[in-house]
């Protein structure tokens, strides 16, 4: 312990140890609060949004109770769905920073409504914003490169090294306590501020335990690094600089050249060419027989195949029918963009496994849920809760039951717990 103690109290002579420490206890203070902000923001929005879709719901039942037509309430009204943060979600945003987290849908076709609004490709975004994970993965390695580069050089070129080996007695002893404090203090200054986050987010002890192990072991991926280079008996600057190489491939350029090769290997449209298609199908629609659509309609909705036939007049029944339709004529498209997102992601999880990065970064985003599974989770949820929302308004459109502003009431309810 005294040993340990006269160490300590070396390495915080060192302004260059002090200010990388304290820089790195700065950076994750800020990254944790960033987050916490963010995902308090976004908590804040979906629980806004809630009595805005009461108050928009409330004027058009007015006017929907005056004709008590069914077909208008389900045109106009549009209903919320969200999906909250986990808890964990503030040490890494992933996909909450590019993703919707809140789409207000109609009982419409979904295909368009869903994908509608995507403006980026999810299985290419890079770094991102700055949060917890953000400082582990890409910059607490250079603080370990800063602090481990010249941990024997130093000494060598100082020309202590044989002096300590003399007086130490057993050298192994000396450097392993040097390594294990430096490693130590590093781990510190990461842990207090991410587990302070955690208890004010109320994140599981489980889900902590596994973080704070996840980020000992990247940690001592990183140190282990460049202890390996320190074997090579090179000088301080040349470990520092072939140190900061590694990093830059490590980091930065595998994993780019991972993403573009899996892109290349598994070819994914955009979900926009999904909206289109579905679009396209809908508009053919006004050009066919409305038999034609009826039947498409009712071959896999046999159970409204009784309602009373379509007369001269427009009916939202047929429209409703044709843009139900128009989602079933994409499916196949809609299931291999599914299935070629899922292998993308499959493929970068696999990657995980050769670089340490995109491994850490990968896990953290699972276990805050903010990954493109969650993402597809959130859009099963979206779907379910859809195909309720559709099988309530039918059972009014295809039976030409009055809809009046009691009724609004007895409309399902997004439940993120439940839907999916």
């Amino acid at each position: 312990m005294t040993l340990i103690a006269h160490e300590l109290r070396l390495l915080l002579r060192s302004r260059m140890v002090v200010l990388t420490l304290l820089l790195v206890a700065s950076l994750s203070v800020a990254a944790v609060m960033a987050g916490m902000a963010e995902v308090a923001r976004q908590r804040d929005v979906i629980a806004r949004i809630q009595p805005k879709q009461a108050q928009d719901i409330a004027s058009i039942a007015q006017w929907v109770d005056k004709t008590k037509d069914a077909g208008s309430a389900a045109y106009y009204s549009f209903h919320a769905t969200w999906d909250a943060p986990a808890p964990l979600a503030f040490a890494a945003l992933g996909l909450r920073d590019v993703a919707p987290y809140i789409l207000r849908v109609r009982a419409l076709g979904l295909e368009a409504q869903l994908y509608d609004g995507e403006a980026f490709n999810p299985e290419l975004a890079l770094p991102g914003r700055f949060d917890f994970s953000f400082v582990l993965v890409y910059l607490i390695p250079l603080f370990v490169i800063a602090l481990f580069h010249d941990l024997v050089s130093g000494e060598r070129e100082a020309g202590r090294l044989r002096m300590l080996d003399a007086i130490a007695g057993s050298a192994r002893h000396l450097w392993s306590r040097r390594v294990l404090l430096r490693g130590g203090l590093l781990f510190v200054m990461l842990a207090v501020p991410l587990t302070i986050g955690a208890i004010l987010s109320h994140v599981p002890g489980v889900t902590l335990v596994t973080v704070l192990g996840l980020m000992a072991l990247y940690l001592a991926f990183w140190i282990g690094v460049t202890l390996l280079i320190g074997r090579l008996r090179w000088s301080s600057v040349a470990n520092a600089a072939t140190l900061a190489g590694l990093w830059l491939v490590l980091t930065l350029i595998l994993p780019t050249i991972a993403h573009i090769a899996i892109n290349q290997a598994i070819p994914v449209g955009q979900g926009v060419e999904l909206t289109l298609a579905q679009r396209d199908a809908v508009n053919r629609a006004w050009d066919i027989p409305r038999e034609d659509t009826m039947r498409a309609f009712y071959a896999n909705h046999p159970e409204w195949k009784d309602s009373p036939p379509l007369t001269d007049a427009f009916h939202y029944k047929w429209y409703l029918a044709f843009h139900q339709v128009g989602d079933e004529s994409v499916a196949p498209k809609v299931a291999t963009y599914r299935r070629g997102i899922e292998a993308r992601n499959a493929a970068a999880g696999h990657i995980g496994w050769l670089l340490p990065s995109v491994g850490v970064q990968s896990i953290l985003a699972r276990l805050a849920e903010t990954d493109m599974q969650a993402q597809l989770a959130y859009q099963d949820r979206i779907r379910a809760f859809h195909k309720r929302l559709r099988t309530f308004y039918y059972g009014y459109l295809f039976t030409d039951k009055p809809f009046g502003k009691a009724d609004f009431d007895k409309a399902p309810r997004f439940d993120a717990r439940f839907d999916g």
